[in-house]
This record gives structure tokens, C-alpha cells and sequence, in this order.
């Protein structure tokens, strides 16, 4: 599951990889993230948690660069990931080489609690 909220006070979009996520779940995905961000200023954050998922399809990766190529282009400042498995890091560091040409700051947290203090910080 592929779930996407946003808090537009905060400026803060999150996104929440669940269990066994499949790429017809982040095409889906995809069009509310550019619906929500319609709205957004830049500057805006950027909250991934993948702390409940189980596994991603391999033909994901290209829907998740397209979408992180998204966030680019509407002007992602800070990219907060709580990724508590390391197995389970699907190789975000080596797609935002290639899908985030603004390379905006990222933080890599092993909880929910540490990736939000983080936030309020910032």
C-alpha cells in the first residue's frame, strides 16, 4: 500500500510505503501527489516513511524516480526518511542522484519520532 497526506500549514508532504507495494499503486499515488502539490510553495518538506513496509516490486524503482523527479521540479528543500531496516533501504540514496538534479538536504532516521523532532527543528 502507497499512502500520501500532506500538511500544508507545515509545508509538508508524507508519504507512507506499506506492506507489499506495487507499481500500480505508485502510479495512483503519483496523481494525488501532483494534485496536492498543485497548492504547495516551494520550499516544501518531504516525509517518506518506510518503516511498515514489507517489500517493493522491482518495477517500481522508475515510478519512484518519477515521482522524487516531481517533487524536484515543485521544489522539494528537505527529504526526511525513517527507514528503521536497513535491508529495506530499496536504494533511495542511488535514485536521488539521478531524480533529484536541486539535491535537496535528506536525513535518513531510524524512527517516526526522530524524523518528526527533526522536522519541528527545521
Amino acid at each position: 500500500m502507497y499512502l500520501v497526506s500532506s500538511n500544508k500549514l507545515r509545508s509538508l508532504l508524507v508519504l507512507n510505503l506499506v506492506g507489499h507495494v506495487q507499481v500500480e499503486e505508485l502510479v495512483r499515488g503519483r496523481a494525488e501527489i501532483e494534485s496536492l502539490l498543485a497548492d504547495f510553495p516551494p520550499a516544501f518538506r518531504l516525509l517518506s516513511d518506510l518503516s511498515s513496509l514489507a517489500s517493493v516490486d522491482k518495477d517500481c524503482l522508475p515510478e519512484i524516480g518519477r515521482v522524487m523527479e516531481l517533487c524536484d521540479e515543485k521544489g522539494v528543500e528537505f527529504v526526511v526518511r525513517v527507514i528503521p531496516d536497513p535491508t529495506k533501504d530499496i536504494g533511495l540514496n542511488i535514485l536521488s542522484l539521478f531524480h533529484y538534479p536541486r539535491r535537496p538536504r535528506t536525513v535518513v532516521c531510524d524512527n517516526l519520532a526522530a524524523a518528526l523532532k527533526l522536522l519541528d527543528e527545521q
